[in-house]
């Protein structure tokens, strides 16, 4: 789909969001996050983010009440996966003639790509709304699929998206672990009032590319993250001095590796660039 092309959907057209919870005799849970997204333009750049093609096969984490599910199989096949029974029943009757929906009840931290995808499938996407008190477990997980997907098009809170994408000066673990697994840019902000129930902060849609080829061994990936664990956990301190209170070394140590990969003897974690935070690793952590 182009910027061009009409948004369609394969979703009965009928009630908003708010009034269709309402028929339906549901509220939103807020114990599982749930905030629908009822802005049909924020629904259209999700859809044109994940520049579709009818041969796509996209897993939808948390399809809700179906909204973008429809939009998502009016060009693809889509995989919806669901967590709350009440809705997973719902979606299931919604589309139950739709051969392009399928309609997934379980929890996306359980599920691989091998549980989702059809026989064969040669590439995927991957789409979703994704509650904050899992963002960070989501992308793990999801980002932790093999084979990867092509892309990731998700929605989290506006302050997350930014600690998603920011670069050095800013750096936070969240920005690491995601920015290992893929290029991540922020596509829009979405306004507070885009969704129902309103949650009390704007949230943004990031696009990830994940990577063909991982930039670190998973014994590496495990050193690196002993490393920025140690050092964010003291984040106001210079790696100097937190990394060595968290790693039991001499300060010396410390500074003479920092010396030897180019990184100043003042720099605080959030300064470090993943590159940086790369080599850091193989001279104080060396894979063995």
């Amino acid at each position: 789909m182009t910027a061009n092309d009409e948004l369609r959907t394969l979703a009965p057209a009928g009630l908003a969001p708010a009034k269709l919870l309402h028929s339906l005799g549901l509220e939103a849970r807020k114990g599982l996050g749930q905030n629908f997204l009822a802005s049909k333009a924020a629904l259209g750049k999700i859809v044109r983010t994940l520049e579709l093609q009818p041969d796509d096969v996209v897993v939808e984490v948390g399809a809700g009440l179906g909204t973008l599910t429809g939009y998502l199989a009016a060009t693809a096949k889509v995989v919806a996966v669901e967590l709350d029974d009440r809705l997973a029943a719902y979606l299931q009757q919604t589309f139950a003639g739709c051969d392009r929906a399928q309609v997934v009840h379980d929890d996306i931290l359980k599920l691989g790509p091998e549980d989702l995808l059809p026989t064969g499938t040669a590439a995927y996407k991957v789409v979703g709304n994704l509650p904050y008190y899992i963002t960070s477990a989501a992308l793990r997980h999801l980002l932790n699929w093999r084979p990867p997907a092509a892309v990731l098009v998700v929605m989290v809170q506006y302050e997350v998206a930014k600690r998603i994408v920011a670069g050095p000066g800013e750096m936070s673990l969240l920005a690491l672990m995601v920015q290992l697994k893929g290029a991540a840019a922020m596509v829009a902000r979405v306004p507070a009032g885009a969704f129902v129930p309103r949650p009390k902060v704007d949230s943004a849609i990031v696009k990830i590319l994940p990577r063909a080829q991982p930039l670190a061994s998973n014994t590496e990936e495990e050193r690196l993250f002993s490393l920025a664990r140690a050092a964010f956990h003291q984040r106001r301190k210079t790696l100097v001095n937190s990394l060595a209170t968290g790693l039991s070394l001499p300060k010396a140590a410390i500074g003479q590796a920092l010396e030897e990969v180019g990184i100043s003897a003042q720099a605080r974690a959030e300064d470090l660039s993943l590159n940086q935070w790369l080599r850091l690793t193989a001279r104080i952590a060396p894979e063995e």
